[in-house]
């Protein structure tokens, strides 16, 4: 019997490329319910069943341990852009984490620092430390062992684009890129970016602006045009009874006939926080900058509405100098600036000690009414309609 140089199944070309894409999206689908959004942050709770299904899947077609990668990205997290910040762009550059995100991973997860202070609550069963974590080489040899079988010569491509897809979109891509090009929907310390409005391809971890806004959403679109694959997959294993979901990031919920500010106004204001600070640069500098420049033709530079948007510890020194500049030129964005920081001090403290929180909200809106900038008093006209939802 003479072995077929295109293995047992000899599937046509089209074949080979969807059982490849099929391995890799289960990949993916492992790496963000499980690993990310499951052990990272626990956002979701996944059926023991279904838990163990991507362990193994990812440990025999990646080679990936569960608390290595979850202590890395917790890490991630807790240093965003910052000094120990195991895979930042900011740090290390965009080209070396796109082309060398997994050697930056690597190095992060043989940290026992690293792995004592954020791979805490991860499986420590008896498979965990006799396989997974004792034998992470074991299942990819497995893996392609399997594909030669089935696949024969075809699959050492097949292998070879399987492997490389992981450390390359995931390690390299979502680090790398998605904090360097795309839009932000939320302005934090960290830089990520959310690289499509539609994440379909790498499980729904496109949105990467949106889950460093809200790191323990289960789902990762927020806004009502963005989707997130990964979500759809929750839903359905949901309703299968294999996935729970424990949260989501709020959506601003609005009673439009409101007009007093209350106690419930300040707990949806500090719910919704990050969506606020979003209208505020949208219904606010932006309307202010643009009746600026028709005001004064040619000396409000283009870039102003970045400069005042950006979160202020993103800005280089360069920029932080002509910020400086417009501040003190221009009375009118300084108080939009203060105005900001000033609604930022409301949820301090809230919503445990509401009754100062909301004296320092009425006095807000009071000041806002009264500024003189129109698009500044009706923002404040604007919150008594937020609502918890």
């Amino acid at each position: 019997m003479s072995f077929s140089p295109y293995g047992l199944l000899g599937l046509p070309m089209w074949g080979y490329f969807l059982v490849t894409f099929l391995t890799i999206e289960t990949m993916f689908l492992g790496v963000t319910l499980y690993l990310h959004r499951d052990q990272s942050h626990g956002g979701l709770i996944l059926h023991p069943a279904l838990r163990h299904a991507f362990r193994f899947w990812l440990w025999f077609s990646s080679g990936a341990i569960t608390k290595e990668w979850v202590a890395v990205h917790r890490c991630h997290h807790a240093h965003a852009d910052q000094a120990g910040d195991p895979h930042s762009p900011v740090i290390f550059g965009v080209r070396r984490v796109l082309f060398e995100g997994f050697e930056l991973y690597r190095a992060a997860a043989r940290n026992p620092e690293t792995l004592h202070a954020y791979g805490r609550g991860t499986p420590d069963d008896w498979l965990e430390r006799h396989v997974y974590a004792a034998r992470p080489y074991i299942g990819i040899t497995l893996f392609s062992l399997l594909h030669l079988i089935l696949f024969g010569v075809p699959g050492i491509i097949m292998i070879a684009v399987h492997l490389s897809a992981q450390p390359f979109f995931a390690g390299g891509v979502i680090n790398g890129l998605g904090h360097a090009i795309g839009y932000r929907s939320f302005e934090m310390p960290s830089t990520a970016t959310n690289l499509v409005p539609w994440a379909l391809l790498l499980g729904g971890e496109e949105l990467h602006n949106n889950h460093h806004a809200f790191p323990r959403s289960a789902r990762f679109a927020v806004q009502r045009w963005e989707l997130d694959i990964g979500w759809l997959f929750i839903r359905l294993f949901s309703a299968l009874g294999l996935a729970r979901v424990r949260w989501v990031a709020p959506r601003p919920h609005f009673e439009r006939r409101r007009r007093e500010l209350d106690s419930e106004t300040v707990n949806a204001l500090f719910t919704n926080r990050m969506h606020v600070l979003r209208a505020y640069a949208r219904r606010v500098v932006l309307p202010v900058c643009r009746d600026l420049a028709r005001h004064e033709p040619g000396s409000v530079p283009a870039s102003a509405p970045k400069l005042l948007i950006r979160h202020p510890t993103l800005l280089a020194e360069e920029a932080r100098r002509r910020l400086g500049e417009l501040l003190e030129k221009y009375e009118v964005l300084r108080r939009v600036v203060e105005y900001r920081e000033g609604l930022q001090q409301l949820w301090i403290g809230t919503p445990g000690n509401q009754a100062p929180a909301l004296a320092q909200l009425r006095e807000w809106c009071r000041r806002a009414e009264e500024s003189g900038i129109t698009a500044l008093r009706d923002f404040a006209k604007g919150l008594p309609a937020y609502a918890r939802g």
